[in-house]
């Protein structure tokens, strides 16, 4: 969603960290540039203003002008104010208050923005990663199916859903998911409660009258992100009427500009608690202002990165892996759930997206042939070898190639580039196993999952978060081999797909 105003951004600061010297001329040239780069991603006009005019005080001082890096000073203090617009004082401003059990949480929001989808995303999240019993209730009696479009996401996600019954108001609803939770022993109860079509006096009412029953502990807004600035007005309504504890910003893996994201805090004094980037249970995400501001900023998102990995790959897993990759054991099967495992952390754009200085050249790699088509054309490869070719490549000759390339439907060509890199890979694992003490690849694990496997590496600890970065391609010697072209690094070449 922030990509266009990322690509912006890069080019500005680019301009200024090439320069040796900085004067106060510069500096307000590119702050314009940065204010028209908002304005265009959506963002509102005070508030674009106003981002400007907080950085134009910082950074054109003499510790900047005059320092030794003025460029990279500017880029920190745009970078901290993005972080301050984003996430307002209070540091913790995006964690649920949901002590007191049963804690009711209120889901608020016009028709058509995902509510009842967002609900059962959250009641998921907060039983898997919070250990949390969870009661859903819907409080649309308007929609057709709405209530049995929330029971069906229940037997999903398995969490329980209020039994319907027929003819109730969406009042006495509230009483009965109140009273369930509170007998049945639920730790939170969740209301999604009908939308409009456009806000109006009827939805209010009804919406202040299941708050005064219930006394919610968070009542999120759900707001469509594609609207943009209407998501914001959209926000101040309630806000003004209901008051709302949060927003939950959806469909952000989408095109829009961004802008909404932007300004919410700055408008409307809440924050921004959820994402949601996907129609699977499992695309809601925490929105972390500081890892955002490093997105937009090109900075990457290497914490981002490590949770997803830890959450695609088990510790005990890991741990196999790593001894045969000490050994130089790296086969075809060993590839295959590596490429798997960049799948499930969202493809070759999503990693590149959280690697420090790595979004610069989706396009040279876009242009390569370097996308998730390719990693689908190499699993299918691999998979139409048998099983002792998948464990000894070196049985591969000419006419078991043939065999292979016809049955993935691809050329013997595209079979030899997914061989090179296999040999290629297996070679950098051998030598990294045995690289320093205790061997680069031990402690790149260790980075990742803790000495005893789990946990993440502390954000705080520079030597930790290297570790992590390593263990997941961003420092590795040579780079990630086979992927890449001419242009790219090292040992990014000789991947791309036949043009």
């Amino acid at each position: 969603m922030f990509e266009s105003l990322s690509e912006r951004l890069s080019g500005v600061f680019d301009k200024l960290t090439k320069q040796g010297a900085l004067s106060e001329a510069d500096v307000a040239t590119a702050l314009r540039e940065v204010r028209v780069a908002l304005l265009e991603a959506d963002v509102s006009l005070p508030v674009a203003r106003d981002f400007v005019a907080a950085i134009q005080d910082k950074a054109t001082g003499q510790a900047v002008t005059r320092s030794v890096t003025p460029g990279q000073q500017v880029v920190k203090i745009v970078h901290d104010e993005l972080v301050q617009f984003l996430a307002g004082d209070d540091a913790r401003a995006g964690e649920l208050k949901i002590d007191n059990a049963p804690a009711p949480i209120l889901m608020v929001g016009l028709q058509g923005g995902g509510k009842t989808t967002t609900t059962a995303k959250l009641a998921k999240r907060l039983k898997d990663k919070s250990g949390k019993r969870v009661l859903m209730a819907s409080l649309d009696v308007y929609r057709p199916a709405a209530m049995e479009q929330l029971a069906v996401l229940g037997r999903q996600i398995g969490v329980d859903t209020l039994p319907i019954v027929k003819g109730e108001k969406p009042d006495q609803i509230a009483r009965r998911a109140k009273q369930q939770a509170t007998l049945g022993g639920y730790d939170v109860y969740m209301l999604d409660t009908a939308g409009r079509l456009s806000i109006d006096d009827t939805l209010m009412a009804e919406v202040e009258a299941i708050r005064d029953i219930t006394k919610p502990r968070e009542t999120l807004l759900v707001v469509d992100g594609l609207t943009g600035q209407d998501a914001v007005h959209t926000a101040e309504n309630f806000d003004n009427r209901i008051g709302i504890s949060g927003v939950v910003l959806t469909r952000m893996d989408g095109d829009g500009r961004g802008g909404a994201a932007l300004s919410m805090r700055a408008v409307t004094g809440k924050p921004i608690k959820f994402v949601g980037l996907g129609e699977k249970m499992d695309a809601l995400e925490e929105f972390h202002p500081e890892r955002i501001a490093g997105r937009i900023l090109g900075m990457g998102d290497i914490v981002s990165l490590v949770e997803k990995a830890q959450e695609t790959i088990e510790a005990e897993q890991a741990e196999r892996m790593m001894k045969r990759f000490q050994k130089g054991q790296f086969n075809m099967n060993d590839l295959k759930m590596q490429l798997e495992q960049m799948m499930k952390m969202g493809g070759m754009d999503g990693i590149m997206n959280m690697m420090p200085g790595m979004g610069k050249m989706k396009g040279q790699m876009a242009g390569a042939g370097i996308d998730d088509r390719m990693l689908r054309h190499q699993i299918a490869l691999i998979q139409s070898m048998t099983k002792k070719e998948r464990a000894n490549p070196g049985l591969l000759q000419a006419s078991r190639k043939k065999r292979i390339a016809r049955g993935a439907g691809m050329e013997v060509s595209d079979l030899n580039k997914l061989l090179k890199m296999q040999r290629q890979m297996s070679d950098m694992m051998k030598k990294m196993g045995k690289m320093g003490k205790g061997g680069m690849l031990k402690q790149a694990m260790k980075g990742m999952f803790g000495k005893g496997g789990g946990g993440m590496p502390d954000m705080n600890d520079p030597a930790a978060m290297e570790q992590a970065a390593r263990a997941l391609g961003a420092k590795m010697p040579g780079g990630l081999p086979g992927l890449g072209g001419a242009s790219l690094p090292p040992g990014l070449s000789g991947l791309g797909r036949k043009k």
